[in-house]
């Protein structure tokens, strides 16, 4: 599972980093941004796709990987 932000459409609300700070932070104006590669660790699954729910612009994609 991965996590990818849209910068187009992200307004810098700041959900994503709060409610998963190990997944988002933010640059320098406070816009969000992926950490690493956007890969979701196991057991983060939940906290991500609550960060999707929660993104106002619709700004934050989940995709599944197929496991290797």
């Amino acid at each position: 599972m991965k996590v990818q932000i849209d910068p187009e459409r992200c307004q810098g609300h700041g959900r994503c980093y709060d409610i998963a700070p190990g997944l988002f932070g933010e640059d320098d104006e406070g816009y969000g941004t992926v950490i690493g590669d956007g890969a979701v660790p196991s057991g983060e699954e939940r906290t991500a796709r609550l960060a999707v729910a929660n993104c106002p612009e619709s700004a934050i994609t989940l995709s599944e990987e197929e496991p290797t």
